[in-house]
C-alpha cells in the first residue's frame, strides 16, 4: 500500500476502544477508591467530566472491562441516567458502556458507582506472604496498554488525554501512591485515605495505583524513592543518579512539566523493566544489581515524560512513536552521560534484540511493521521488542540522511514542543518532519516510507555502529568458539572480564547466543569455572548465561532457569526462558507445570503471554 494509503487507515480511529471522542470526550476524572484486600476488589465511585465535541451528542461510550456497575447519575442533579453495557469484544477490548448524558451546556459531569473483580486484569493482589516484609498485603496496578478500562469505566485509549484527582482509602499501615502529585493523607473511619492530583492531561493507561507497606527516601531535590523497608536504603543507592538523568534528558528535550519524579520499586512480579507513570515510575527490582550498572532503564522511563506521555501515540497502531522516540532519545542521554561509544554498544545489543524478536515473531509476520493494524487484535498480544529497536533505527537512518546529530537534535526538540499536550500518528510525525527540513531540497527522495511503515522483517538499513566497545566483547566471544576443550585445559581466568564493563558482559553473551552452534556442555562448565557465572547479580547477565545453558543442553541449569522465571515475572526474561524451555522436549513438561503452579503469581499480561509461548489455551 502507499504511504498516503496506510495514512487513510491510520485515522479511522482507535480500534483498540469502544470509545468516540470526537463525539462525546472524558476531559476530566474525580476518582474516590476503596482499597479491599480481603475481597481483592476496589469500591470505587468516579466523576467524569463529558465535554460534548459534537454539540447534538447525546451519549458518550466508554471501555469498560468485567466491572460490576451499580448506579450512573447526574452530578448536577442527581437522577439516574439510563446506561447500557454492550456485547463482549474480541482481542481483550472489553465492553462498550454507553451513558445518556444529562442535558446541559458543552460540558456535563456523571457519576458511576462500581467494583472491580478480583480477577481485574489491570491489578496485581499480592499476599502478605509474597511481599519482600511478609507483613502487609500489597497491591500495584499495571494499565497499558488497555487495561485501565478494568479498574475504572472511562474512555480508554490515548487518543483521549485528562487530568485526575482521586482520594484513596486503604487499611492503617498502609501507604497509597497514584501517577499524581500528592496531595495529603487523613485519617478516616476505614484507615486512611491519600489524596492526589494530576493537572497534566494524560490518557489513562498513564492512571497508577500502588498500596503497600512503603517508605520513601529522598534522591534530589524533585525525586524520591519508595519501596517496601527492606529494599529502600539499596533501591536509593542504585538511583542515586536521577536527577542527573533528568537534567540531562532536560537538555535533549526541554522542560520537565510534571513537577514530581519519584521511583517505586515494585514486588518482582511486576512485568516489565519500567512503567512511565507520570509523576511516578513503576522499576522492577530486577534492576537492582547493587552496582547501578542497570540504573540506566530509568533513563528510558524519564525520557517517557516526554515521548510517550507528553506526546501521545493516537492509539497502539502507532506505538512506535512513543517508544521508538523513548529508546532513540534514551541513547542520546546514555552518550552524554557516558560517552558516545557506549551508546553505540547499546544500540548494538538493541539490534541483536531487534533480530532475535523479528525470528521470533517470524519475518513476513505483520506485527514487525513499524505500523501495525490492531483491528481485532489485542494490543497486549502485540508487544514486541518491534516498536522500541525498528522505531530507534529508522529515526537514526533519518538522523543521518539530515546530516548528522547538529541537524535532528533541534528537530527533536521542535517535534517536542508542536506536538506536547497532543496526540498524533505517524502521518502527523512524517508531515511535520518534511516541513522541518522542507529547506533541504529532495533530503528524503530516497526514503521508501511505505517500506518502512508497512513492511514486515528488518529495516532497510542497518545503521554504521562504533563497534569499539563490542569488539572487545566480540574478541572474547571467538575465542571460546574456537576453544577446543579436547585440545587441553582451559585458557579462560576470571581476568578476562576484568577489563569489561557491565554493558560489554552482555554484549559477549549476547554474542555467543547468536552462534549457530552452541556452546558445548564442556565449555560452559569451564566458563562457570573460570567467570563464576551462576553467583553474578546483574539480572541481564545472568538471563543471557542461562539462556546459554538451555541452548547448549546443559541440564544442570534447568533449576536455575525454572527459578529465575518463578522469582520475578519481567516478561524480558520470563518470556524468552520459557520459550528455550518449551524447544528443549526433555524439559517441556517441566516447565509448563512450573507455569501452572506459579501463574496465579504472575500479571495478567505476563501470564497470557506466557500461555502463549507453551501454546497452552487457556
Amino acid at each position: 500500500m502507499s504511504a498516503d494509503t496506510g495514512a487513510m487507515q491510520w485515522l479511522q480511529g482507535d480500534p483498540s476502544s469502544h470509545a468516540r471522542p470526537e463525539e462525546a470526550a472524558v476531559t476530566a476524572v474525580d476518582l474516590q477508591l476503596r482499597v479491599d484486600f480481603e475481597k481483592k476488589v476496589l469500591h470505587g465511585e468516579v466523576e467524569l467530566t463529558v465535554e460534548r465535541r459534537d454539540k447534538a451528542a447525546r451519549q458518550v461510550v466508554l471501555d469498560t472491562r468485567d466491572l460490576e456497575i451499580a448506579t450512573v447519575t447526574s452530578v448536577d442533579t442527581g437522577a439516574a441516567l439510563d446506561w447500557q453495557l454492550g456485547e463482549e469484544a474480541a482481542g481483550g477490548l472489553g465492553r462498550p458502556m454507553t451513558v445518556q448524558l444529562p442535558t446541559g451546556g458543552e460540558a456535563v459531569k456523571i457519576r458511576i458507582q462500581y467494583q472491580t473483580v478480583p480477577s481485574c486484569t489491570a491489578l496485581a493482589w499480592l499476599d502478605a506472604a509474597q511481599t519482600a516484609g511478609r507483613r502487609q498485603p500489597y497491591v500495584f496496578s499495571q494499565n497499558q496498554a488497555v487495561h485501565c478500562r478494568s479498574m475504572i469505566p472511562i474512555q480508554d485509549t490515548p487518543a483521549v488525554k485528562l487530568t485526575y484527582t482521586a482520594r484513596v482509602t486503604v487499611p492503617t499501615g498502609l501507604t497509597a501512591l497514584m501517577s499524581a502529585l500528592r496531595d495529603g493523607q487523613e485519617p478516616t473511619a476505614d484507615g486512611v485515605t491519600f489524596k492526589f492530583r494530576q493537572p497534566v492531561p494524560m490518557p489513562a493507561y498513564l492512571i497508577a495505583l500502588a498500596v503497600g507497606e512503603l517508605e520513601s527516601r529522598k534522591l534530589g531535590p524533585r525525586s524520591h524513592v519508595w519501596s517496601e523497608p527492606e529494599t529502600v536504603d539499596q533501591s536509593a543507592y542504585e538511583f542515586a543518579d536521577t536527577e542527573k538523568f533528568l537534567k540531562t534528558a532536560e537538555s535533549i528535550c526541554g522542560e520537565y512539566v510534571w513537577d514530581q519524579y519519584d521511583l517505586l520499586v515494585l514486588p518482582p512480579s511486576f512485568p516489565f523493566g519500567g512503567m512511565e507513570n507520570p509523576c511516578l515510575t513503576f522499576v522492577t527490582p530486577t534492576l537492582l544489581a547493587g552496582d547501578r550498572s542497570l540504573a540506566d532503564v530509568v533513563v528510558h522511563e524519564i525520557t517517557h515524560s516526554w515521548t510517550g506521555n507528553l506526546v501521545t501515540n493516537r492509539n497502539w497502531e502507532h506505538f512506535w512513536l512513543n517508544e521508538g522516540f523513548t529508546m532513540f532519545i534514551q541513547r542520546k542521554i546514555e552518550g552524554r552521560l557516558h560517552g558516545e561509544q557506549t551508546r553505540h554498544l547499546s544500540a548494538i545489543n538493541g539490534w541483536k534484540g531487534l533480530k532475535e524478536g523479528i525470528k521470533t515473531l517470524g519475518a513476513t509476520n505483520p506485527l514487525t511493521n513499524l505500523v501495525v493494524q490492531l483491528k481485532g487484535i489485542d494490543p497486549d498480544d502485540a508487544f514486541s521488542v518491534i516498536p522500541y529497536e525498528k522505531g530507534h533505527t529508522f529515526l537514526w537512518f533519518l538522523e543521518q540522511m539530515v546530516g548528522g546529530a547538529a541537524e535532528f537534535e533541534p528537530f527533536l526538540k521542535a517535534y517536542i514542543t508542536k506536538f506536547k499536550y497532543a496526540i498524533l500518528d505517524t502521518e502527523d510525525f512524517r508531515t511535520f518532519l518534511m516541513d522541518y527540513f522542507a529547506g533541504k531540497d529532495g533530503v528524503f527522495d530516497k526514503v521508501d516510507w511505505d517500506v518502512w511503515f508497512n513492511s514486515p522483517g528488518m529495516p532497510p538499513y542497518e545503521p554504521k555502529f562504533d563497534t569499539t566497545l563490542a569488539d572487545v566483547s566480540h574478541a572474547l566471544a571467538s575465542r571460546w568458539v574456537s576453544w577446543n576443550p579436547d585440545a587441553g585445559p582451559s585458557p579462560f581466568t576470571a581476568a578476562d572480564l576484568e577489563p569489561l564493563s557491565s554493558d560489554q558482559m552482555v554484549e559477549f553473551l549476547g554474542q555467543l547466543l547468536q552462534e549457530t552452534t552452541p556452546l558445548s556442555i564442556a565449555k560452559l562448565k569451564a566458563m562457570e569455572a573460570a567467570y563464576g557465572m551462576n553467583a553474578r547479580n546483574n539480572c541481564e547477565v545472568r538471563f543471557r548465561w542461562l539462556r546459554l545453558g538451555l541452548a547448549g543442553r546443559w541440564r544442570e541449569q534447568v533449576p536455575a532457569a525454572l527459578k529465575m522465571v518463578t522469582e520475578q515475572g519481567r516478561m524480558k526474561y520470563v518470556r524468552p526462558i520459557y520459550r528455550d524451555l518449551y524447544a528443549w522436549e526433555a524439559v517441556r513438561e517441566e516447565a509448563i507445570e512450573t507455569y501452572r503452579k506459579s501463574k496465579s503469581a504472575m500479571m495478567y499480561v505476563a501470564a497470557h503471554g506466557v500461555a502463549q509461548d507453551l501454546h497452552l489455551e487457556e
